[in-house]
């Protein structure tokens, strides 16, 4: 009879001490410096350090330049819908990027007679739909960002949500793990 308790005892032994170490384990890793965000101050010595270097001033002369100005202005136009989430509507203007963009798939469209690039980062489900848009659809589109470079001569806004004809071709499907 003591064998078999013993029997028995004995791998529970091992296996809680087994656990007991893993949970251990699992606490040190989760213990990683987590990166503090950087003060107003902060950021701002980071911003004028990095406005020194060449990539820095090439950007910094873009910006003042007619096409950045342009730019800007086109991002700003928009920067309350992108900010509010609310709807704008767009005519899309052609079904290919400028020439040399590296954005993925996207279409250029007018919104508010300024013109844009509409850029998607769809699942495969997805994109026979966006293929299925034609040179003047007229679409209701919804964006949480706007940004530029100064590679491009037009605002490049993600697409997160479009519809045509009360149809839904594109919603963003949030990635997954984390942002």
């Amino acid at each position: 009879m003591k064998k078999i308790i013993y029997a028995v005892i004995l791998p529970l032994v091992v296996v809680s001490g087994l656990v007991f170490v893993n949970c251990e384990i699992k606490n040190e890793t989760s213990k990683k410096p987590i990166q503090k965000t950087l003060s107003i101050a902060e950021r701002r010595a980071k911003l004028k350090k990095w406005e020194a270097t060449p990539d820095g001033v090439k950007f910094k002369n873009w910006e003042m330049s007619p096409q950045g100005k342009k730019v800007l202005a086109g991002a700003a136009k928009i920067s309350k819908h992108t900010h509010d989430f609310t709807n704008m509507e767009a005519v899309v203007t052609s079904l290919s990027l400028p020439p040399g963009s590296l954005l993925g798939f996207g279409v250029m469209a007018r919104i508010d007679g300024e013109d844009y690039i509409l850029r998607f980062e769809p699942e495969k489900s997805q994109l026979q739909q966006l293929y299925s848009l034609k040179v003047n659809d007229t679409i209701i589109l919804k964006s949480h960002g706007v940004s530029y470079a100064p590679k491009y001569s037009y605002p490049i806004i993600s697409g997160s949500y479009v519809e045509r004809d009360n149809k839904v071709l594109y919603k963003r499907v949030p990635r997954k793990g984390g942002c």
